[in-house]
């Protein structure tokens, strides 16, 4: 008997439905079938998926987990391979925009490093298949826990109290869990504002992305799978990550639209025609964030509770996706051999697994935004005089392209490889 359940099956708790969370939840009961209890707590759960519009870029690695997990080829027509990408230094009244890198976008053959999907369909496809391995999926928050020896007691928002061998605080950037469990938050604000809209336009982009460096900080274009349409608006999609100083933001986003609409063309360029916006922009503030211990006891920090990175490099869910890889992976080698998941022992393996990565992925984004993000001269020639050197040397493009994709560093989780637990 499993005290964490009062029965022979011990269960899991995952506070959040995030893309991290979910695909922790599907792992787990896919390898572990009726042997784990796997419980998902989130409010919301009762909403459609389909209302996030926002796009997200899915590294090689992450899609070969999406692929062992059954999940990929359900969302492979709506993804938009990045097949190149391009990087310019510039200022916004500079009349052109010289390119100092490109990168071509495969690694390993013909796999993209990349693909762009939108996040109400990848959502959709991972609570479905959650829903068919069996996955409990609570529509209720974790409002908090306490643990009690070989177990901790979840309380839900409704007032029901759940024992779990192992609770999963996937609940964000804010995490209240991991207020509640002690564990310290390292961070910094960047004094900046991410804009992020779809974009409509009237030429195709052939997959490529483009990145912008200018002193307010990176504009970046992510290729989109067009939609067809029947009323003559523009076909083409891209999403843009635009950065800006945070004092800036609040002007432009109640600005007329037209307005908005100019200073969009000043960033994103004439190179693809008309422009116009399919989705109304958002604003969220950047900062950078990582906690002090990614476990606690019988608790382990998952995706945004842990680490929160400047979306420079666009490796903020890959990082939550590599995070769910480890943790299930962890978990299911120690249940398959008979130790109790929520162990210390067990965490702590989930914690050296995650360390170097995620700080080091810290690092270096927040590195790259101090040195692109700002228009001092000196700063300028000697970084474009370093991206110029990396677009003539062909090994050190590979080893970048390889990095984006999650392809580099310490041995990847099996899932990462694309084998099943």
């Amino acid at each position: 008997m499993s005290a964490a359940t009062g029965s022979a099956t011990p269960r899991i708790v995952i506070a959040g439905g995030g893309l991290a969370g979910l695909s922790l939840a599907l792992a787990l009961k896919t390898a572990l079938a009726e042997g784990i209890d796997v419980v998902m707590c989130d409010p919301a759960l009762k909403r459609d998926p389909h209302e996030d519009k926002r796009s997200y870029a899915i590294a090689a690695a992450a899609r070969r987990m999406l692929t062992a997990l059954g999940v990929w080829d359900q969302v492979a027509e709506r993804a938009q391979p990045i097949l190149d990408m391009v990087i310019t230094d510039s200022r916004l009244q500079d009349p052109v925009r010289p390119t100092f890198l490109t990168f071509a976008g495969e690694v390993d053959g013909n796999e993209p490093f990349a693909h762009m999907v939108t996040a109400g369909d990848l959502t959709a496809t991972l609570l479905d298949a959650c829903r068919t391995a069996g996955v409990g999926l609570r529509p209720e928050g974790v409002k908090g826990f306490a643990v009690q020896g070989a177990r901790t007691d979840v309380t839900l928002t409704d007032g029901e109290v759940l024992s779990a061998a192992l609770l999963v605080a996937a609940d964000g950037g804010r995490s209240r869990l991991r207020e509640q469990a002690g564990i310290g938050w390292i961070s910094w604000p960047y004094r900046q504002s991410g804009i992020v809209a779809t974009i409509a336009h009237e030429r195709d982009h052939e997959g490529r992305a483009v990145e912008h460096f200018l002193p307010s900080g990176p504009f970046a274009i992510l290729p989109l799978k067009p939609e067809p349409q029947d009323d003559g608006t523009l076909q083409h999609r891209s999403s843009i990550v635009w950065t800006e100083r945070a004092e800036n933001v609040p002007a432009l986003l109640e600005s007329h639209p037209e307005d908005l609409l100019v200073e969009l063309e000043r960033r994103f360029g004439l190179q693809l025609g008309r422009l116009s916006f399919k989705t109304k922009p958002q604003a969220f503030p950047l900062s950078f964030g990582v906690a002090r211990s990614f476990v606690a006891e019988r608790l382990a920090l998952l995706g945004d509770a842990a680490h929160v990175i400047h979306p420079i490099a666009g490796q903020g869910l890959n990082l939550g996706l590599h995070d769910a890889a480890a943790l299930a992976e962890i978990v299911t080698d120690a249940m398959r051999l008979g130790m109790d998941p929520g162990a210390a022992d067990v965490l702590d393996g989930y914690e050296r697994a995650r360390r170097t990565d995620i700080t080091a992925m810290g690092v270096v984004t927040d590195g790259l935004n101090r040195l692109f993000s700002n228009d001092v001269l000196p700063v300028r020639l000697i970084r474009d005089l370093g991206l110029g050197l990396v677009d003539r040397m062909p090994g050190l493009k590979r080893f970048f392209i390889r990095e984006a994709a999650g392809l580099t560093g310490q041995e990847p989780p099996r899932l990462l490889r694309g084998e099943a637990l």
